[in-house]
C-alpha cells in the first residue's frame, strides 16, 4: 500500500476520532501523530489533509449537503461523512491529487472501513461533486 493511501487512512482515523473529543485541534494532531508509529512524511501530508478538512470545512459540508441526494450529515455514517470530506477536500483544493485518484482513493478506503454500500455511495457523491462543479472549471484548486 501507498504511503499516500496510508496517510489518507490515518487522517480518516483522525476525522473520526476527533468527532468525539473536543480539544484543541493541535493538540489532538500532535497526540494522535506521537501514537501513530509511522513515518514523517506520511504523518505531514496526513496533517495536510485533517488541515485542510477542518479550514475548509464549511465549504466542504456545503458542497457535501448539496450533492448527497437528500441524506442528511448527521444521517451519514461518521465513516462515510469523513470520507467523503477528505476525497471533497482533495477534489476542490488539493492542487496535487488528480480528481480520478481522489475519486478512486476514498472509493477504496470505504471498501476498508466502510460498509457494503459505502464504494458506490461515496463513488456517486464524489462523481457528482467532481462533474458539476470541478470539471471544466478553469481553476478547480483554490489554495
Amino acid at each position: 500500500m501507498g504511503k499516500r493511501r496510508v496517510a489518507r487512512e490515518l487522517a480518516l482515523k483522525f476525522l473520526y476520532q476527533s468527532e468525539f473529543n473536543q480539544d484543541d485541534l493541535e493538540t489532538q494532531i500532535t497526540q494522535f501523530c506521537e501514537r501513530s508509529d509511522t513515518q514523517a512524511e506520511i504523518i505531514e501530508f496526513m496533517r495536510v489533509l485533517v488541515e485542510k478538512v477542518f479550514a475548509r470545512a464549511e465549504e466542504v459540508d456545503v458542497l457535501l449537503n448539496k450533492f448527497s441526494d437528500h441524506w442528511a450529515l448527521e444521517r451519514m455514517s461518521m465513516v462515510d461523512r469523513n470520507i467523503l470530506r477528505l476525497g471533497i477536500c482533495e477534489l476542490a483544493f488539493a492542487k496535487a491529487t488528480p480528481p480520478k485518484v481522489a475519486i478512486n482513493e476514498a472509493v477504496e478506503i470505504a471498501k476498508k472501513f466502510g460498509t457494503e454500500d459505502s464504494p458506490d455511495f461515496i463513488n456517486g457523491i464524489l462523481d457528482k461533486v467532481f462533474k458539476e462543479t470541478l470539471k471544466g472549471a478553469s481553476s478547480p484548486t483554490v489554495d
